[in-house]
């Protein structure tokens, strides 16, 4: 394990205090044991019985021999069992391994293999558990904690979806060394204590595409993740502790909403409103019941809730006191329709899972459209030059995005020459190109691995794509680049439109000559009915470029 000691130590700041990542848990059940902690579909628990809940699990698991330097898989949707494990395997001395699990067998088995999991936790969905349940059947896990999906809904709910939905639940193969959630918390009621150093034990592998795309592990400590919670409770909106209900559709498995949902809301005694996956219909019924007071999300999922209110004619969004989001650029566009069905600002944020993940923040009353707000408490950004690291931009310069502070990953696991590439200084490179402005808001400008070469000229995609938000009819964009023979690469923009709209890519073309230079204008426009997107909700880039690389592969052939 490659650990980089940072040169200069950020985390002095008394809003910053590291410790065990299970005392966020701990510290909410003490204060508010009767209160509300979590909503699954209508199935309510208070903070007492989720501590009990994990504190049956972390026994249970001592009995299968999980411990310090184990690496324990969760492989779950947003239920109550991954608030539940993910304590439980903390308070073990354990590392949570976090998996989507969307994943294809073979994903989960490379990650799996990577990070060295022996204990998987799964559901008893179809979708989920097969492929699971395979994986075990060769040898790859030593234990499988199989969870009931029926188990944790409503009554009613229970019995229906036994028996009308029975389909979609996984029958167990012979021969996979497997226990039962019930089982395993029926093992004991308090788990053994285990010391936590913070600074150095490992809480968390989060596998990322990093700088380079290539999957690999960030290491992140118990310091890590709770300076991270902590940092954005200092630099964020006031959070009234044990009152607000927090909307949990981002899934936890991914680092947004591990620590700005999940991890934030436990720390806050807020009630947690989860949902399993994104279905339109009964996202906008859970908000219409449940009047969440705070909503994180990505841009794709405010555009999708304004667009269902606007087809309802309107919707009451007047409960919610602040939204935040982060994962994506937030479109103007966007950020402004949502904002006038909420009467709240949107407020921006910006992160990547090396940092655990959040930077940066727009803060209270400080709303800069454009920006991803100031650096959180503790934390210093710096602007380098990408070509020459070791150079530091003028102020109002774009450069590379370096980071300092205590959030930020003790390295990737297995990967030293990898971790070293990523530091400069002890500062952690991101890969991404941005600026400060005078008052220190920051700017991204775009991804370095995502720069148009124009014939000498760096274009960048954002910038087509934000000016593709501005006609009307425009709902998603993406901007790529595609091969030119003369330009050597020039870009191409890949559109969706709104409900309702209508308009031909000669006309979106022709708009874009009055918001883009020369160089910009996309060589070419393509309207789609639907755009990839990641579990989280991002649009995503890599599809379109592997069709386009498959295009002129095809070509070439001919």
């Amino acid at each position: 394990m490659d650990i980089i000691v940072q040169t200069e130590t950020i985390a002095s700041d008394p809003a910053i205090r590291p410790m065990p990542a299970a005392q966020l848990l701990e510290d909410s059940v003490r204060k508010f044991g009767a209160r509300p902690a979590l909503d699954f579909l209508g199935k309510r628990y208070n903070w007492s019985q989720i501590g009990a809940l994990a504190d049956k699990a972390a026994a249970g698991l001592q009995t299968l021999g999980v411990g310090r330097g184990t690496k324990v898989g969760l492989c779950l949707p947003n239920t109550p069992y991954f608030v539940i494990m993910y304590y439980a395997i903390l308070k073990t001395g354990a590392t949570v391994v976090n998996f989507n699990p969307l994943y294809t067998e073979r994903e989960i088995s490379t990650q799996a293999e990577d990070a060295g999991v022996s204990v998987m936790v799964s559901i008893d969905l179809a979708l989920v558990h097969e492929k699971i349940g395979k994986l075990a059947a060769t040898g790859l896990f030593k234990h499988v904690v199989m969870c009931s999906f029926t188990d944790i809904l409503p009554g009613v709910k229970s019995v229906l979806f036994r028996l009308f939905k029975k389909t979609e639940l996984a029958s167990v193969p012979v021969g996979v060394p497997y226990i039962r959630f019930a089982d395993l918390i029926a093992r004991g009621n308090k788990p053994k204590p285990v010391k936590i150093d913070p600074q150095s034990d490992i809480a968390t592998l989060q596998f990322t595409g990093g700088t380079t795309g290539i999957p690999k592990a960030a290491m992140l400590t118990h310091a890590n993740i709770t300076s991270n919670v902590q940092q954005v409770l200092a630099s964020g909106p006031a959070v009234e502790e044990g009152r607000e209900r927090i909307l949990g559709i981002l899934p936890f498995f991914h680092v947004f909403a591990m620590t700005s949902v999940m991890n934030l809301g436990v720390a806050t005694g807020a009630e947690l409103i989860l949902l399993p996956r994104l279905d339109l219909k009964m996202l906008m019924a859970t908000i219409k019941r449940t009047r969440p007071t705070v909503m994180p999300g990505v841009p794709t999922l405010y555009a999708a809730i304004s667009n269902a209110a606007a087809a309802k004619g309107g919707m009451d969004l007047s409960f919610i006191k602040f939204c935040v989001s982060g994962g994506a650029p937030m479109p103007g566009e966007v950020a402004d329709r949502f904002e006038g069905l909420s009467k709240c600002h949107v407020l921006e944020g910006y992160g990547l899972s090396e940092c655990s993940p959040v930077v940066s923040a727009t803060p209270p009353g400080g709303v800069r459209r454009g920006s991803v707000g100031r650096a959180l408490v503790g934390t210093k950004i710096e602007i380098r030059d990408p070509d020459h690291p070791e150079t530091l931009m003028p102020q109002g310069e774009k450069g590379e995005i370096c980071i300092r502070g205590p959030q930020v990953m003790a390295g990737y696991y297995k990967r030293p020459d990898e971790t070293a590439k990523v530091f400069i200084d002890g500062a952690l490179r991101t890969g991404d190109i941005g600026y400060l402005d005078p008052d220190g808001y920051l700017f991204i400008v775009d991804r370095i691995k995502d720069l148009i070469l124009c014939g000498g000229y760096n274009v960048y995609p954002r910038v087509i794509e934000e000016a593709a938000y501005q006609h009307p009819a425009v709902q998603d964009a993406i901007a790529i680049a595609i091969p030119d023979s003369y330009r050597g690469q020039a870009p191409k923009l890949f559109v969706t439109l709104r409900p309702e709209h209508s308009a031909t890519a000669a006309e979106i073309k022709t708009f874009l000559v009055e918001h883009l230079n020369k160089i910009e204008i996309p060589k070419e426009v393509e309207i789609r009915d639907s755009l990839p997107k990641t579990m989280v909700g991002k649009l995503s880039k890599k599809e379109l470029v592997a069709e386009e690389a498959a295009k002129l592969t095809q070509k070439s052939a001919a």
